[in-house]
């Protein structure tokens, strides 16, 4: 939704069931996913540069 140019008080009001504090456990957790991602992905790029 924040992706889609949503704002942070605009979900707020839209979902009273929601509080700030999950909005920011939400994007914590999807930076913990990406960094997981991109740790992975610089390993392989290391692996495959050794290779050539």
């Amino acid at each position: 939704m924040l992706a889609n140019g949503d704002t942070l008080e605009g979900l707020l009001e839209e979902n009273s069931s929601i509080k700030r504090e999950d909005i920011f456990a939400c994007l914590d957790y999807a930076g913990s996913l990406t960094e997981e991602q991109l740790s992975l992905l610089e390993i392989l790029e290391s692996k495959t540069s050794e290779f050539w």
